[in-house]
C-alpha cells in the first residue's frame, strides 16, 4: 500500500487522534489535528529525507575485478579518420583476449563511447570482465572494439573522453542518435575491415554483439536494426529512446515492422533523464512492451538509478552470461 493509502487507512481505523499519537504529537485541538494531517500527507508525498530521493549504490562483483591466475587480454589504442563520417577523427581501442590464436574465428563485440567501457577504473571495466568470463567459458573468445565518437579536428591530444577539447566540435549525436545506416556502414566498411586484416573475426552475426550507453545505446540498437546480417546481439545501458533525432519511434517500428532476429538487453533506472527530448525511463519501458508484444528474445533490468553507467556496470558480467548463454551450442 502507498504511503498515502496507509495514512488514510489509519485515519479510518483509528481516527486522527491515534494517528497523531503514533507520531508522538499527543492530544491536539481539532484545528491543529487538521494541520498535522496535512503535514503528514505532504511528508508522504514530498519526504524531506526519503529513500526515493537517494541514488542507489551499485557494487561491483568478483567478475568485475582482477583475479589471480586469470590470463589477461591485450588492449591497444588507435586513431581513425573516417571518410564515411565526414572526415571525423576518433580514438578507438582494440581488446584481444589471451586465448585468441587466430586459428578459429573470434566472436566480436563493439562498444560506443569506448573510453567509458575500456577503462579498468570505470563503471564497466569490460577488459576485466571479458578476461574472467572467457576464462570461465561463460562467453566465447571475443575481440572487443571500443570506439569513441568522431571529432572535427586535425589531432587529438591525450585521451579522448566524454568532453571534446575546447573549440572542437563533436559528431556524437549525428553518429549515435540518427536512425539511418551511416554509422553501421562506417563500422562495416572501415573499422571491421581494418581489424579483419590482422584478426580472424567470425562472420556469423549471432556471434557479433554491439553495446552502448545513453545515445550509444540507441546507436547499438540502430546498428543491429539496420543490419541484422552484421549484428544480432544488442546491449543498451540507459538508452536514449527519445526524440533527440527521432528515436522515440522505435517502439512503433518494432510493433508494426518485420520481426528481426535480434537478442536485446535493456537496462535503465526510474531516475533517468526527463527533458525536452523525452523521458528516458518511459522510452525504455515502451521498448520493453514493444519487444514483448512481438515476442523478441530480450531481457530488461530496471532499477532506481539515474543517467550513469553504474548500474549497468554492476550487472555487466551477468548481462554477458545472458547474452552469450548459448554460444557453445552455436558450433562456432
Amino acid at each position: 500500500m502507498s504511503c498515502i493509502g496507509q495514512f488514510f487507512s489509519a485515519l479510518r481505523q483509528e481516527g486522527i487522534r491515534s494517528e497523531c499519537s503514533r507520531h508522538g504529537l499527543g492530544p491536539l485541538s481539532m484545528s491543529r489535528k487538521n494541520v498535522v494531517a496535512l503535514f503528514l500527507i505532504c511528508n508522504c508525498l514530498f519526504p524531506l529525507h526519503g529513500d526515493e530521493e537517494k541514488q542507489p549504490s551499485f557494487d561491483l562483483g568478483p567478475d568485475s575485478k582482477r583475479q589471480d591466475g586469470i590470463p589477461r587480454g591485450k588492449v591497444t589504442r588507435h586513431e581513425w579518420r573516417s571518410t564515411i563520417l565526414d572526415g571525423t577523427l576518433r580514438q578507438w581501442y582494440l581488446y584481444v583476449p589471451a586465448q585468441y590464436d587466430g586459428t578459429k574465428p573470434a566472436a566480436l563485440m563493439v562498444f560506443q563511447d569506448g573510453h567509458a567501457y575500456v577503462s579498468e577504473e570505470g563503471d564497466l571495466r569490460v577488459p576485466i570482465v571479458f578476461d574472467n568470463l572467457i576464462h570461465q567459458g561463460a562467453m566465447p573468445v571475443t575481440i572487443g572494439i571500443f570506439l569513441n565518437p568522431g571529432l572535427f579536428t586535425d589531432k587529438i591530444e591525450g585521451r579522448q573522453g566524454w568532453k571534446a577539447p575546447e573549440g572542437v566540435k563533436r559528431n556524437r549525436s549525428v553518429e549515435y542518435d540518427s536512425l539511418n545506416a551511416d554509422y553501421v556502414t562506417f563500422l562495416e566498411k572501415e573499422i571491421l575491415h581494418e581489424v579483419s586484416k590482422d584478426h580472424n573475426l567470425s562472420e556469423d552475426p549471432s556471434m557479433r554483439a554491439i553495446c552502448g550507453m545513453s545515445s550509444g545505446g540507441i546507436c547499438a540498437f540502430t546498428a543491429a536494426w539496420q543490419r541484422p546480417d552484421l549484428f544480432r546481439k544488442v546491449v543498451s545501458h540507459i538508452g536514449s529512446f527519445t526524440n533527440i533525432r527521432g528515436g522515440h519511434v522505435y517502439p512503433a517500428l518494432i510493433r508494426k515492422g518485420e520481426k528481426k532476429p535480434l537478442r536485446v538487453f535493456l537496462q535503465d533506472g526510474s531516475n533517468d533523464l526527463d527533458n525536452a527530448h523525452g523521458n528516458w525511463w518511459l522510452g525504455n519501458l515502451q521498448m520493453e512492451k514493444a519487444l514483448l508484444f512481438r515476442k523478441y528474445d530480450f531481457k530488461t533490468v530496471w532499477g532506481k538509478g539515474g543517467h550513469s553507467g553504474k548500474h549497468g556496470g554492476a550487472i555487466f558480467p551477468e548481462t554477458m552470461r545472458w547474452l552469450w548463454r548459448d554460444w557453445k551450442g552455436s558450433g562456432k
